[in-house]
């Protein structure tokens, strides 16, 4: 299916520019920041950190700032009983790369981490405070996202711009993450056997498109017909591939592209 005016015209002119505002955003007012939860269903001290994710996102505790949530399920919990089906190994090792950027001696769930720079407990709140406000006054770039639906597949144009001068002898990569809210699963086994677990913006895809602050880069993608599609979102943003350090964000219902 040929891509619609508006995407058309952004791939032959190499700019964002004239994407509709309900299908565009600026990580500018407000702040737009990245918060990431390791979580697991194998672990009994990551319910209430699940709990504070949404929290989080319904309700930010600090003004001025917009939370984009990525829960991140890693599955070195899923010999401890009971396997966890939103696992994966790539997320497992982006935690790890997080502790080598953020000197965490090992890696352990519930973690928050709150635009790559800073760490916590999943279920602390007052951490997390500060950690955003923190994050709300450190400089962030300007992240556009458009996106076309074709049936089971949706195009993606995103574009980072503005971004901060990143540290010596780093650069941005533009990542690309795909979320569901709103999913649960009953526990049988392990340490939350019994309990019925609800999750926030669990992370279905995540990939690296390339190098953020050029051109825009578009990517298709597939969308499980299994996923709600009301609840899913489309997820973009830039981040330092050393420091691990996220500079601009950016999330648009996957809904608005009707």
């Amino acid at each position: 299916m040929a891509l619609r005016p508006v995407l058309a015209a952004l791939l032959a002119l190499g700019t964002v520019s004239s994407i509709p505002a309900r299908a565009r955003v600026r990580a500018a007012e407000p702040a737009v920041v990245v918060v990431e939860l390791f979580t697991s269903e194998g672990c009994s001290s990551c319910p209430p950190a699940d709990t504070l994710l949404r929290r989080l996102v319904d309700a930010p505790p600090v003004s001025g700032v917009q939370i984009v949530a990525l829960g991140e399920h890693v599955d070195y919990w899923d010999q401890q009983g009971w396997k966890d089906r939103f696992s994966s190994a790539a997320l497992t090792h982006r935690q790890e790369a997080y502790a080598r950027a953020l000197n965490v001696e090992s890696i352990y769930t519930p973690q928050m981490v709150v635009d790559g720079r800073a760490q916590l407990v999943g279920s602390d709140l007052a951490s997390a405070r500060r950690a955003l406000e923190q994050a709300r006054s450190t400089p962030h770039g300007t992240m556009q996202i458009a996106i076309e639906p074709h049936g089971d597949r949706v195009t993606v144009l995103v574009a980072a711009a503005d971004l901060p001068v990143a540290h010596r002898g780093d650069h941005p990569d533009l990542v690309l993450a795909i979320t569901e809210d709103g999913l649960t699963s009953d526990v049988r086994r392990g340490e939350n056997h019994g309990r019925v677990l609800s999750h926030a913006a669990v992370v279905r895809q995540l990939t690296v498109l390339g190098e953020a602050g050029g051109e825009p880069i578009r990517r298709d993608i597939t969308i499980d017909p299994s996923w709600r599609r009301d609840r899913v979102k489309v997820v973009a943003f830039a981040q330092e591939s050393r420091s691990r350090q996220i500079v601009a964000a950016g999330a648009v219902p996957l809904q608005s592209a009707r």
